[in-house]
C-alpha cells in the first residue's frame, strides 16, 4: 500500500485517487502522524441493473410474438 505525506497527496490528489481505484487504497500521513485511508466506494447497483425502452406493447402483445417465435 502507498503512503503520501499530506502535501503530496493535495498535490497530486488525481493520481492519489487513481492508485487508490487500482490498488483498493492508499495511505496518507499528516505531520502529526495520523493516517488516513483512501479507498474508492464499490457501487451498490447492479451490473444488470440497466434502463429499459418503450417499445409501447403490453403484455398480451409480447406474449404473442414470443409464443410466434417459438412456433417457427
Amino acid at each position: 500500500m502507498t503512503t503520501y505525506t499530506f502535501s503530496e497527496a493535495r498535490q497530486k490528489l488525481s493520481s492519489v485517487l487513481e492508485q487508490a481505484r487500482n490498488q483498493g487504497e492508499v495511505l496518507i500521513k499528516r505531520k502529526d502522524g495520523s493516517l488516513f485511508i483512501v479507498k474508492p466506494v464499490s457501487s451498490k447497483r447492479s451490473p444488470l441493473d440497466v434502463a429499459g425502452i418503450d417499445v409501447n406493447l403490453k403484455a398480451d402483445e409480447i406474449v404473442d410474438i414470443i409464443r410466434e417465435v417459438r412456433e417457427r
